[in-house]
């Protein structure tokens, strides 16, 4: 009860003070059902299959990932790859209360992938076999929608030409939905957490003219702002703000509705993992203390490992009030992470935006739906 009230404290805090601020205001917020979305990792469906999901708690759920053939531009599925996307969809679809389910194209975790996408987006002729592959898989498996996850083009071409795919992928869809008398399609897009960025020194911003046009809405990756690829000092992995620099969730939402596209385009991402130091000085432990390498799990943690360290070894728990984030310490070991009063403060901060909802990666990093419970609970219905 004492930490149901803390939270509660603290969400009503950020509510008033947004709304109060210029940070926006829910009363005028256009009535729509939210987004509470999840990303499914496929390669973890012997840990967590689906029909561990609980969904009374999310509206969406991403199967993650298919990836076009790099000779044919199609999705070649295999027998295992069928009957996994078969299960996916019949047993969300049989579940109480059902959810919609959208493949994710793509993903960040591979240069191979990246290029491939851009070369897909580069030619309308590649980029129709492209699309008329991802109809043809989700329509033979039930899957409600498309999610291209290119993460972050790399140049301004690439951003163009991200542009002009979007535009034909919205223009296909329609005309698919007409000719087979079926719903169209919902079309939404994992993006960076800003709408631009320099990466290796080249500027490049996301075309929120085609987004506003063509996607039903966003999915902003609102986390991995720091991690074990910066060894030398800790860092909260997903901070709401941040004082001295602009990569902060506050920051890039804001950066997409200065950029065009409306709030209620927008859904904000949440991490279900941690990121993990080794701290230089036991004895300095907070965020920004020196640290010399990754710590336990090699640099990253599941939340449900997180919560199993922490009770493990007794670790310190602290919550930052200026960044809105947790981190757990225990000797020389430190994870920056979102908890249940994080994550509460940041649905409040959403909604204070207008955003049309959140979502969160992944699935399977869960602990007994902790905080997708208290993430759904957080959510004022404002119908």
């Amino acid at each position: 009860m004492v930490i149901l009230n803390k939270i509660l404290h603290f969400w009503f805090i950020a509510i008033i003070f947004l709304t109060t601020t210029g940070g926006g205001d829910m009363r005028s917020m256009q009535p729509q059902a939210p987004v509470k979305g999840a990303y499914w990792p496929s390669w973890k469906e012997s840990e967590f299959s689906p029909s561990n999901i609980n969904t009374t708690f999310y509206t969406h759920i991403y199967y993650a990932f298919l990836v076009p053939d790099n000779i044919t531009n199609k999705f070649e599925i295999s027998d295992s790859t069928a009957e996994l996307l078969s299960n996916f969809t019949t047993t969300l679809r049989h579940k109480t209360p059902p959810v919609k389910t959208l493949i994710s194209f793509g993903g960040g975790g591979s240069d191979e992938v990246t290029k491939l996408l851009a070369l897909i987006a580069s030619d309308s002729k590649l980029s129709e076999t492209f699309i008329i592959s991802s109809f043809e898989v989700a329509r033979k498996f039930g899957f409600d929608g498309l999610d291209p996850d290119w993460e972050s083009p790399s140049s301004p071409k690439e951003m163009k030409d991200l542009a002009r795919l979007l535009k034909q992928w919205r223009k296909a869809i329609k005309k698919e939905a007409k000719a087979t008398n079926q719903p169209p399609l919902l079309l939404t897009a994992a993006v960076y957490f800003s709408v631009d960025f320099f990466l290796d020194d080249v500027y490049r911003s996301f075309p929120t003219g085609s987004i506003r046009r063509n996607l039903d809405w966003i999915n902003v990756m609102a986390y991995d702002y720091h991690g074990a690829w910066d060894p030398s000092m800790t860092g909260a992995l997903a901070a709401l703000y941040d004082k001295s620099t602009n990569v902060s969730t506050s920051h890039g939402l804001r950066s997409w509705i200065r950029a065009g596209v409306p709030p209620g385009k927008i859904c904000m991402g949440l991490p279900l993992y941690g990121r993990t130091w080794t701290l230089k000085d036991p004895n300095s432990h907070g965020i920004g203390s020196a640290a010399i390498l990754a710590g336990p799990g090699d640099g990253l943690l599941t939340y449900s490992e997180v919560v199993e360290f922490n009770n493990k070894y007794n670790a310190t728990v602290l919550y930052d009030i200026d960044s809105v984030s947790t981190y757990s310490f225990v000797g020389s070991s430190w994870i920056g992470y979102d908890d249940p009063i994080s994550t509460t403060i940041k649905i409040g901060f959403a909604q204070a935006l207008g955003l049309r909802g959140y979502f969160f990666w992944a699935l399977s990093f869960e602990k007994d739906f902790e905080i997708s419970t208290y993430a759904s609970r957080a959510w004022v219905m404002t119908e």
